[in-house]
């Protein structure tokens, strides 16, 4: 019999703890959830006042009985799932299958995972607390209703396949919405007058922009508006008319919350959201850092708050002054946004001494790269402001102003560390300005006028869509990520070159759902769920009180469309190539790897064909074309059309013009790589 049997998720996190704790004490992984809704049917039963019908996850047999075995052998039962609402779920569901009775202190959660936190949090177990789960319920229960209840109506009118979500839908429908109004935008034409001046005791030139006349400022739209400046002040003297110096200081931005990591990951490293939660996921979960031993590297990854330890305060500091200086030490909190959970603390290193470059060697390319970023971001938050010496001049001329502006970084403070990306580079260069000198002359170099047109928004970009969800309070950290693949799995969204465009099939699924269901397809009704959600959490509503106001008027809804909505039919994109067994058109399809050609004719003419993707430069071996293709697993290679036939050339990267292809260099280069990696794993074996 064992002391203590500890349950966690997943086998990564469990083998980090078990080597934290000695003595009679086992460590198993959950692998996740073991209870859920069948996926079968609805499985809640709405005449029982929706009472959910849990049922043991399929496959799960053998490790539900090993975790049973085990809890039986053990003089004490631990359940150390994730520390949010889905966690308290996944361990309130663990106490039903081990006969964990609900009052004993059985739940330990852990926002870092390093000896001392893991050891101290064994030490203080409480209860699993029913609000969290009752939380966690509602969202599972309500998401439930409304996908089984919608998806058919999507099956009958549209399409067998479809779905359709709470949160997905609205997702969809922010993205959609941003491509009508970049389908409808109306280009606006404006002008700049740009001028280069010198100022002639120090000869150094310098930029400024047209303003306006007699201090008021004035937009231009046309060129003959612009030409009539320009003969105005042709030939005119340029005076220096005010000068104003000052001091700009600029703070850093907070710790990482999940949102704002997902965003400065994508923008910064080009990673996905899928991609940058999966490897920040092991990060927190534990790494083998050599002496050190396998540690848990951040503090939990899905957060909404920018809160810190005093402890990890503390930490920071020291660091700071110690490579830095006092000088570059500030001491800061940061508040926290409206309808934030703050369950835990922001995204940070767990250890300051762990620099990303003295571990380098423990980690992957990718974990370097998001381990680095988090670090840097959190000491960055605890440096001192950066300081600019701002310079800000007026030069008039007949009447009319232009503006030139000038910065000098005096103190560099956090900007040493980190720089936000959100911010334009331009903006944090120098732009100097000689010293000038009120009712100076300044001799003009160049006038250049500028004409431009308004711009429509961007599209949404992963990182800017995760952005707009936070500040609407749709989702929550959590949620972000698998909503975007939901939407990009099911073809309602496409991606291209990193913009998110709405599908046909998107558009058409969005029309009709915002058409029909305007009450619940809307940003506001999303946003107040998540606020319901979120009291039930804190024990101040039942959760079946939150579906029982829901459902009523939604069930109205759905058997109002049901008996109204007609039939829609969904136009399949033709493409230009003929089939060459019955000369029709091929039209796109979608299978499990993702698009190709079928015939139309289908079932007389099942003819079907990969689409094939060619780079412009030709084949560095024979001159024939170079396909595109993809592995299994997503990632782009190059081959020639007529390889194994008569080429061999196949390559991960693109062919360039000019190249000369040599296969006996690539295997040389192949063994190379081979040895070296076979060198540093016989290095870490003797460490």
């Amino acid at each position: 019999m064992v002391d203590k049997l500890i349950i966690v998720e997943s086998p990564a996190k469990a083998n980090t703890i078990k080597k934290f704790l000695g003595g009679n004490t086992k460590v198993m992984a959950s692998m996740g959830h073991v209870r859920d809704l069948p996926k079968s049917k609805m499985g809640v039963d709405i005449e029982k006042d929706f009472e959910p019908e849990y049922i043991n996850i399929r496959g799960k047999g053998d490790l539900i009985r090993n975790l049973k075995k085990e809890a039986k052998n053990a003089k004490k039962v631990y359940l150390a799932t994730d520390p949010d609402r889905e966690g308290e779920a996944i361990a309130w569901h663990l106490a039903h299958i081990l006969e964990i009775p609900e009052d004993s202190n059985c739940r330990v959660t852990f926002n870092e995972i390093t000896k001392e936190t893991v050891k101290e949090s064994i030490k203080k177990p409480r209860k699993i607390d029913i609000n969290l789960t009752d939380a966690q319920q509602a969202r599972r229960v309500l998401d439930r209703i409304v996908g089984y209840k919608i998806s058919p109506l999507l099956w009958k009118k549209v399409k067998r396949g479809l779905s359709a979500g709470r949160v997905q839908s609205v997702a969809v429908k922010l993205i959609v919405d941003r491509e009508e109004e970049i389908e409808n935008f109306i280009p606006e034409e404006y002008w700049n007058i740009y001028a280069t001046f010198l100022e002639t005791n120090s000869k150094k030139h310098f930029q400024a922009t047209f303003y306006g006349k007699a201090g008021e400022k004035i937009e231009l739209h046309k060129q003959e508006e612009v030409e009539e400046i320009l003969k105005q002040i042709e030939e005119e003297k340029y005076i220096v008319s005010n000068v104003k110096k000052g001091e700009k200081r600029k703070t850093p931005a907070p710790p990482f919350t999940t949102s704002t990591l997902q965003q400065e990951a994508s923008r910064k490293l080009g990673f996905t959201l899928k991609r940058t939660m999966s490897i920040a996921q092991g990060l927190y979960e534990g790494i083998n850092v050599g002496e050190r031993g396998t540690v848990g590297l951040i503090t939990y990854m899905r957060t909404d708050s920018t809160r810190i330890s005093d402890e990890a305060r503390n930490s920071a500091k020291t660091y700071i002054t110690q490579n830095y200086g006092a000088n570059y030490y500030e001491n800061r909190f940061y508040k926290a946004k409206q309808n934030v959970q703050d369950a835990h603390e922001a995204i940070r290193p767990t250890y300051v001494d762990l620099i990303p470059d003295k571990i380098k060697q423990y980690l992957t390319p990718d974990q370097y790269k998001l381990y680095r970023l988090i670090y840097n971001r959190f000491i960055a938050s605890q440096m001192a402001q950066a300081v600019y010496d701002t310079i800000n001049a007026e030069i008039s001329v007949n009447n009319y102003q232009f503006h030139a502006n000038g910065q000098t970084l005096k103190f560099k403070g956090f900007m040493t560390l980190y720089v936000e990306t959100t911010e334009s580079e331009k903006e944090e260069e120098d732009s100097n300005i000689p010293e000038l000198i009120v009712g100076q002359e300044v001799k003009e170099e160049k006038l250049e006028p500028k004409q431009s047109f308004t711009q429509p928004p961007a599209r949404y970009t992963e990182a800017s869509l995760v952005k707009a969800l936070e500040e609407k309070g749709i989702g929550r950290p959590s949620t972000y990520s698998p909503t975007i693949t939901t939407i990009l799995e099911r073809r309602y969204i496409e991606k291209q070159q990193k913009q998110l465009m709405p599908t046909e099939l998107g558009r058409i699924v969005n029309q009709l759902l915002v058409q029909n269901f305007t009450d619940i397809i809307n940003i506001e009704f999303t946003a107040q769920i998540e606020q319901e959600f979120d009291e039930i959490a804190e024990g101040k509503e039942p959760w079946k009180q939150t579906i029982r106001k829901f459902y009523a008027p939604f069930e109205k809804e759905v058997q109002k469309v049901e008996k109204e909505l007609e039939h829609v039919e969904l136009v399949e994109e033709v493409s230009d190539v003929q089939c060459e067994k019955c000369g029709r058109m091929m039209v796109y399809k979608y299978g499990r790897y993702g698009k190709f050609l079928a015939c139309p004719g289908y079932p007389e003419c099942k003819n079907a064909k990969p689409i094939v993707q060619t780079v412009d430069v030709p084949c560095p071996v024979c001159g024939s074309k170079v396909q595109i293709r993809k592995t299994k697993r997503g990632k782009r290679y190059y081959i020639c059309e007529n390889n194994p036939q008569s080429c061999k050339y196949i390559s991960w990267n693109a062919p360039k013009v000019g190249e000369v292809w040599v296969p006996e260099q690539m295997k040389e280069k192949k063994a190379r790589k081979k040895s070296t990696r076979k060198a540093k794993g016989r290095r870490k074996t003797k460490k």
